[in-house]
């Protein structure tokens, strides 16, 4: 039998040679001190090896370690011009996102949350599909190395680094994006009740324009973003049609009936023209350079708001701002919607397929497109096709989201010819699988609300501006 003091380590006399026994009594490491010593026994040499052994190890799991710290990015010199440049614009105090990623202090709390959301790709929001559509010029998406930087940022314990100045983001507060404005039309106060159904509200204002005035840019600056689903400011030229015989600056609540009401005879941008819309996910931009939009004399605007319950009482004052070009532009711009008003969604469809094309008489370029659909909206595709067949894509969107209809601005605009035309493709989800599905059990067609349906595809083309706009469209096909 053992003796319990031979379970124990001893150190031995200086100059002896340690038992065997007692040496290997702990078989694979000798205790600390025993690392330390130096006498020329075989049984030591081995220890003095495996010493060596281990502290390369050590060092190699030391320089490991220091090394995936010092590769962990920090927030102040690699996270911030990420977050600066695909993020600052909505997340900022006054803007729609409901926290701001100004500073170090401000993102921090947020980085779980912030990884989570780009792995999945619902942040920052994007929803054209980079390999299947065109390039564009407000691409916000994030590429694998800004992910990849993210992710480890976050999973690295999320440090700022050298603590720095953050400077303002790009447009911060509550001024205009694109500088002042020319004239500004302020919507009287408008009251959104706590509950209930609004209905499409309407008011007009007078530009004032004696003469054809030429745009070269229009911004929208939201007040109660909570709760507006859109607005629209369109162009009614002298002797419109549209909306007719209301007062000015007062709101008003037409009929369907009597929005779609138009002349005999009466072109589409004689009777109306979208100047600029807002919708969640809005960013003000300015037209290209030696591009606008024509306001003819006596013209006024037109402002159709589309608002939602919120919860709470509020009231909106919304602006809405027009910058005036210095010079007449070489091309004109007009928004062409590419639409069908006619489906009827049966219930519970889960890939319910709609189509529309608008066809050009007159050499255009596609400056950009927005699709737009309600609560069922699934999918959609826009494309161009040349009169020979050839096909140039324009947006695929596989995994609509109503709450961000982003205008998605080309890189490169795409021209058609005289007879080529914009195909529009949608596709809605009717069925209890649909989280944002009212109602899967009734039949949807248009309307209004966000539980009735659209499809539409806003084209914005560029043409030659001493051409007549009512000449763009090919007549339809019967």
């Amino acid at each position: 039998m053992r003796r319990a003091s031979e379970s124990k380590w001893t150190k031995p006399r200086r100059g002896s040679i340690p038992s065997s026994r007692r040496f290997f009594t702990r078989p694979r490491f000798a205790p600390p001190t025993a690392r330390f010593w130096t006498g020329r026994s075989p049984a030591y040499n081995q220890y003095n090896q495996r010493d060596a052994i281990d502290m390369k190890l050590g060092i190699a799991l030391i320089l490991v370690m220091a090394a995936r710290a010092a590769s962990v990015p920090v927030f102040s010199s690699d996270v911030y011009p990420v977050i600066r440049a695909r993020c600052q614009s909505c997340h900022q105090k006054g803007e729609v996102a409901p926290m701001a990623f100004t500073s170090y202090r401000d993102t921090r709390p947020w980085a779980k949350a912030i990884k989570e959301s780009v792995l999945r790709g619902t942040m920052p929001p994007w929803h054209a599909d980079r390999k299947a559509s065109a390039a564009f010029v407000n691409d916000r998406s994030l590429d694998p190395r800004e992910i990849d930087l993210i992710v480890r940022w976050a999973d690295g314990g999320a440090p700022e680094g050298k603590a720095i100045d953050y400077a303002a983001p790009a447009g911060s507060g509550r001024g205009w994006k694109l500088g002042t404005p020319d004239l500004v039309l302020k919507i009287p106060r408008f009251k959104v009740p706590a509950q209930g159904t609004i209905p499409y509200t309407f008011v007009v204002f007078s530009t004032g324009f004696t003469r054809d005035t030429w745009i070269h840019a229009a911004e929208w600056r939201i007040d109660k973003r909570e709760a507006v689903h859109h607005m629209n400011a369109f162009v009614r030229p002298p002797g419109s049609s549209y909306v007719a015989g209301f007062p000015q600056l007062e709101f008003f609540v037409p009929t369907i009936a009597q929005r779609r009401v138009g002349r005999p005879g009466e072109g589409v941008f004689e009777r109306r023209e979208l100047l600029v819309g807002y919708e969640p996910g809005y960013v003000p931009a300015a037209w290209g350079p030696n591009q606008g939009k024509l306001i003819r004399a006596g013209s006024d605007i037109a402002i159709e708001m589309h608002f939602n319950a919120a919860g709470k009482d509020l009231v909106d004052e919304s602006e809405l701002g027009i910058y005036i070009a210095r010079a007449a532009p070489r091309e004109r711009l007009v928004n062409v919607a590419v639409q069908n008003m006619t489906f009827t969604i049966p219930p519970g469809d889960p890939n319910y397929r709609t189509e529309a094309s608008a066809e050009f008489a007159v050499p255009v370029r596609v400056v950009s497109v927005q699709p737009h659909m309600h609560l069922r909206g699934k999918a959609m595709e826009m494309r161009v096709v040349q009169p020979g067949g050839r096909i140039e894509p324009l947006i695929q969107v596989p995994r609509y989201d109503f709450n961000w209809q982003t205008t998605y601005a080309l890189r490169e605009q795409v021209r058609i010819e005289p007879g080529g035309r914009v195909d529009c493709f949608a596709w809605f989800d009717n069925s209890p699988n649909n989280k944002w599905n009212p109602d899967p059990s009734k039949a949807v067609g248009w309307g209004d609300q966000s539980w009735e349906e659209m499809h539409i595809g806003f084209t914005e083309i560029a043409f030659d501006a001493r051409l007549d706009a009512e000449k763009l469209l090919a007549p339809a096909k019967k």
